[in-house]
């Protein structure tokens, strides 16, 4: 048991430092590369995963989560030797935990499976010491003896198989029975070469990709949030030379294979074998071969593999400079590139302060990609840049002309500038791509509203409540729409829709209290405002719309507290003060009628019947002072 302890720590060395310094130096080291973001903004996809998750941010956490129970995993599979009592057997125990940690894994991300096969491998290559040259050149010289199949079934080799393999079935068959059968449905914007007819065009570039992780782990210089929409045009034909970058990548592969599984040196075939495994197992499902991934490049799938590359690069540079003489170079070099990974670490984690950063960042990477000059467009639009916004988004639609969600956006601020027949076309064209697109079926109503076609607009807007049954917005649009058309029922009754959907719908809210007092039935109007501020209470334009309906019904002094609740919530309303002016003139309260108006003409000195009240006032009270002089 001594040796095989022995030979563990060789294959998986304890740190050089004693454990303290090295959590202190590990831990310093991720201070310096992430401190620049540790108050950085929620961005990119934070906003679903984070923000608006209501069961908890754990998500956002996938990727962490599934690699601490993967080699969690493996190193319990490496305890189950460490604790047996007799050499070359096991603890079940162990190896039982392991099987359960790897399904943990599974269940915080898919790729966590991997490890039971790494394991396998493990267990087969390293702690077996299986010499796979030596077997093969026996069972080429038909060798019957075969003596280390022998040796592995005696030490329990198959029996720890069969858990493995039982354990990631049962696992497995967990996961369908949870997730269904179904796989989840990518688009060829997603993975084009995954959707190419060939099934050679499909294998170079898939090639190809593998290449491109490879050099993103050798150099991360290169790096973009979304690698999807054009990022990374297909190879069509044997004369691109990107063809190259495969070649090499298996050249560098099967050299490293091939030492790892027929060198004479014991040492360094189990450690090339543990290194490759890691590098190669846990990318396996990112990697096309069993299914369609909905990526053509994700950097987050190259963590785990990444241990490896390590693992090679540190033997890679060990082996180097047990053969020269230029050890102190060799250290530099190790160290240069440990500095410039860390810089590059701080520099690309300030880029993921903010969304502008991130996106803006991504422009020099994929400029062909739709998705990258949209997200920088909607980035501009949310800040209210609706110029520089427009320029993105006609760039998305450039690169990708079936990009629906581009259009729409796009569509929508043309809408607001008033441009409503390019917009009109856009919005058109989108549903045409993606029929059942609510959203934009919303949008194309609103323009067509604007452009009085209302025939047309109704049509829009209940093909957008039949792709998306509680749509809210939409029927406050409808709504909208039926009040143009006096059509009052039908506009009370899609705003009842909106509150009952969403209750907070102020707008909604608001126009029933209005549409309801401005049609003279104030009994009613009171109802719906009483009831919209029980559900929003903070609301003041809900407060300001009440006020008006009790005024009018002379309950002036329940009128004046919503007034003044509203003003003291936005003090800067002109047709606040100017409707407490109006209160307080059929109350009789003329000296706070004044200042109130005076307040709103302050505010808004166009307001033409606020300026026609307050001249009536004055004239009211020039009399009054007349008559008592």
């Amino acid at each position: 048991m001594a040796e095989l302890d022995a030979d563990l720590d060789r294959i998986i060395p304890s740190s050089v430092l004693p454990p303290f310094w090295a959590k202190l130096v590990v831990g310093f080291v991720s201070l310096v590369c992430f401190a620049r973001s540790y108050d950085g903004d929620f961005v990119f996809d934070d906003s679903e995963a984070i923000i608006n998750n209501k069961v908890a941010g754990v998500v956002g956490r996938a990727d962490l989560l599934g690699a601490l129970f993967f080699l969690l995993s493996f190193l319990g599979y490496c305890k189950a030797f460490r604790e047996s009592n007799k050499e070359r057997t096991h603890s079940t125990f162990w190896v039982l935990l392991s099987i359960l940690l790897g399904a943990v894994a599974m269940l915080c991300k898919e790729q966590g499976i991997t490890v039971l096969g790494l394991n396998a491998v493990f267990d087969i290559l390293v702690i077996g010491k299986l010499n796979v040259l030596e077997m093969v050149q026996k069972v080429l010289h038909k060798d019957k003896s075969l003596e280390n199949i022998g040796m592995l079934r005696n030490g329990g080799l198959l029996f720890r198989m069969t858990l493995l393999a039982s354990g990631g079935a049962g696992v497995l068959y967990m996961r369908w029975k949870i997730m269904g059968t179904g796989p989840p449905a990518f688009t060829e914007v997603d993975n084009p070469a995954s959707f190419a007819d060939s099934m050679l065009v499909r294998a170079i570039n898939y090639n190809y990709y593998y290449s491109l992780n490879a050099w993103l782990l050798l150099c991360p210089w290169w790096l973009c949030f979304d690698w999807s929409m054009g990022c990374v045009p297909l190879i069509k034909s044997a004369g691109d030379w990107r063809v190259t970058a495969p070649a090499a990548l298996w050249l560098c592969l099967i050299g490293l294979i091939c030492q790892a599984l027929c060198s004479e040196d014991n040492h360094k075939r189990r450690i090339l074998t543990l290194g490759l495994g890691f590098l190669i197992i846990p990318f396996l499902p990112a990697s096309n071969l069993f299914f369609r991934v909905g990526f053509v490049v994700a950097e987050r799938v190259l963590y785990l593999p990444s241990a490896g590359f390590c693992m090679l690069l540190t033997f890679g540079f060990g082996a180097l400079s047990k053969h020269t003489k230029k050890k102190k170079l060799i250290a530099g070099v190790v160290l240069g590139i440990l500095f410039i990974n860390i810089l590059r670490c701080m520099i690309r984690s300030g880029e993921w302060r903010n969304e502008e950063e991130l996106f803006r960042s991504a422009l020099s990477v994929c400029p062909l990609n739709a998705k990258v000059h949209y997200n920088v467009g909607k980035n501009l639009a949310d800040k209210g840049h609706q110029t520089a916004a427009v320029r993105y988004y006609r760039q998305a639609v450039r690169l990708n002309p079936k990009y629906v969600h581009a259009m729409n956006n796009l569509g929508n601020i043309l809408k607001e500038r008033n441009e409503l027949q390019e917009a009109e076309e856009l919005l058109s064209l989108a549903v045409q791509i993606q029929p059942d697109f609510a959203a934009a079926w919303m949008n194309l109503g609103i323009v067509q509203n604007s452009l009085k076609r209302f025939e047309a607009a109704e049509q829009s807007y209940r093909t957008a409540i039949k792709h998306r049954r509680k749509y809210p917005d939409c029927y406050y649009n409808l709504g909208r729409l039926y009040a143009d058309l006096n059509r009052h029922v039908d506009a009370l009754n899609a705003w009842r829709n909106a509150t009952v959907l969403k209750p907070e719908h102020s707008l909604a809210w608001n126009n029933m209290i209005i549409l309801l007092d401005n049609t003279g039935n104030l009994a009613q109007a009171e109802a719906v405002g009483r009831e919209a501020l029980e559900l929003i209470p903070n609301d003041h334009s809900l407060m300001f719309s009440l006020a008006n309906v009790l005024g009018k019904s002379q309950k002036y002094k329940e009128s004046e507290a919503l007034f003044l609740k509203a003003i003291k919530a936005h003090p800067n309303a002109a047709s606040y003060h100017g409707n407490l002016a109006v209160l307080y003139h059929r109350w009789g309260h003329l000296s706070l009628a004044k200042k109130h108006y005076e307040i709103s003409l302050q505010l808004d000195p166009t307001a033409s019947g606020t300026k026609e009240n307050y001249g009536l006032l004055r004239r009211k009270l020039e009399q009054m002072q007349k008559k008592d002089v």
